[in-house]
């Protein structure tokens, strides 16, 4: 499901909603959560899960290609972590 799927089902949903306000917001929550991780803030929305960055330490890798070292820098990577009532919501739906 992409951003768009997702405005379209919550109109499907609430029908009194305008196409262009649920767009809208959809887009206003996913740019707020990117623009408090580019911050380095924890962002949590209970019952669903948190959005954090990991750090990886700098590194020595190696090419596939060519078989030499490279030194890869240092990066933060997103990483979302379910919160308990998500994680059993979806064990229980596997399990039908």
């Amino acid at each position: 499901m992409n951003r768009s799927d997702l405005a379209e089902k919550i109109v499907n949903w609430r029908a009194h909603l305008p196409v262009q306000l649920v767009d809208d917001a959809v887009r206003d929550i996913i740019e707020q959560i990117a623009l408090a991780m580019e911050s380095n803030d924890r962002v949590e929305i209970r019952g669903f899960g948190s959005f954090s960055l990991n750090y990886r330490a700098p590194r020595k890798a190696r090419n596939p290609r060519t078989g030499g070292n490279v030194e890869v820098k240092h990066k933060y990577i997103p990483h979302f972590k379910p919160g308990k009532e998500l994680r059993e919501r979806v064990n229980n739906a596997a399990k039908a």
